[in-house]
């Protein structure tokens, strides 16, 4: 069963509503030390077209639960989805919940946090696949040691047509929210996990807030780094805590062929250096872009030689993977660029409204 959580002080409830770090923190106690950690799963969904998805995750997670655990799916601002869910997956014994707040999956992952009084929150996306013993998987790691606060699992891409385009270099996996060439190795620690599976103990969130329903993805629209917020958020408000990467709990990531395109790749790339300047605003530069410099200068400029000796050994769509790297770094630089200029743009108009009494102009002009 789970367990009541002792109350926050209306001042740090007050914090962790709004995403924020209470006053102070510490690594949050483990109740349970051993195997004995319930999990409580959270899958958000917005869109119906991912039904056939959802479901098959919903059902094999089911499968996976030990006494304790429970699956929470969230839907985000869709009443047909949501009466859908009620009426073929609650009977099954998932907890269906609307999201509450603004429509994002900030707000959706929110709402099942509120909802989750399990020691470890999961969450898994609902056009992702858990393959066997992923619940037992993070339960394990977190069960190793008290110090981890947030695990991230392996995500392998489940390419629509069974393999990537040949254009596509691997070190953009994060581009189809999947693993990429890089990533540290298994145990290692990790400065935030790939949101599509990943799992942080509950008393996490007890000490330092929720999700900023500010930043993260909102339908369509290709933006994230949320869990980048929330986690560089853990690491400064837990001193000696750990953020580990963990491939024994796998995921198979759908990525359709509407994900397959260079124009994709180009947008995808782009609004995640939008979303960079976000977090960088939120938690300072050298936090927020503390991995992308080394992602840079070892696994991209890497990157292009490997590419490029493969075209010389016979594959010569090395050349295109090869180019599709400094491509995908322009955009997410123009992205993050934007980003900061429309930042200062915007505080700038602030000054100027109030020095004019509370009147914005985008003149300047008396």
């Amino acid at each position: 069963m789970t367990k009541e959580r002792p109350a926050m002080s209306a001042a740090d409830a007050g914090d962790a509503a709004d995403g924020r770090s209470p006053a102070s923190a510490s690594i949050p106690p483990v109740e349970n030390p051993l195997s004995s950690l319930t999990a409580g799963i959270i899958v958000c969904a917005y869109t119906g077209k991912r039904w056939n998805e959802l479901t098959a995750g919903v059902s094999e997670l089911t499968a996976q639960l030990e006494p304790g655990d429970q699956v929470i799916v969230v839907i985000d601002h869709n009443d047909a989805l949501l009466a859908r869910a009620l009426a073929e997956l609650a009977p099954q014994g998932s907890n269906v919940l609307s999201s509450q707040g603004a429509p994002g999956l900030s707000p959706a992952r929110n709402t099942g946090i509120d909802a989750c009084l399990n020691d470890l929150v999961l969450f898994l996306d609902d056009d992702a696949f858990p393959q066997p013993e992923w619940i037992t998987a993070y339960r394990e790691r977190f069960a190793e040691s008290p110090d981890v606060v947030a695990v991230g699992g392996a995500v392998e891409p489940n390419w629509e047509g069974g393999s990537a385009p040949r254009w596509f270099p691997p070190e953009f996996g994060w581009v189809v929210g999947c693993d990429y060439t890089g990533m540290p190795k298994s145990g290692e620690s990790i400065r935030n996990p790939i949101g599509a599976s990943m799992a942080i103990r509950r008393t996490s969130f007890d000490a330092v807030g929720r999700f900023r329903s500010q930043i993260g993805r909102v339908g369509e629209l290709p933006v994230g780094c949320e869990e980048t917020e929330l986690s560089i958020r853990l690491s400064q408000a837990l001193p000696g805590s750990r953020i580990l990467r963990d491939t024994r709990p796998v995921v198979k990531h759908l990525v359709p062929k509407s994900r397959q395109r260079v124009s994709y790749f180009w947008r995808r790339c782009y609004h995640e250096g939008r979303s960079k300047e976000a977090v960088a605003a939120l938690v300072g530069t050298q936090s927020g872009l503390s991995s992308e410099r080394s992602y840079v200068v070892k696994t991209l400029v890497r990157g292009v030689g490997i590419h490029l000796l493969a075209a010389v050994r016979g594959d010569l769509w090395g050349v295109a993977r090869a180019a599709m790297l400094p491509v995908g770094l322009t955009a997410t630089v123009l992205g993050y660029m934007t980003g900061k200029i429309q930042r200062f743009r915007l505080e700038r108009l602030h000054t100027r409204a109030d020095r004019r009494g509370g009147r914005p102009t985008g003149t300047g002009t008396p």
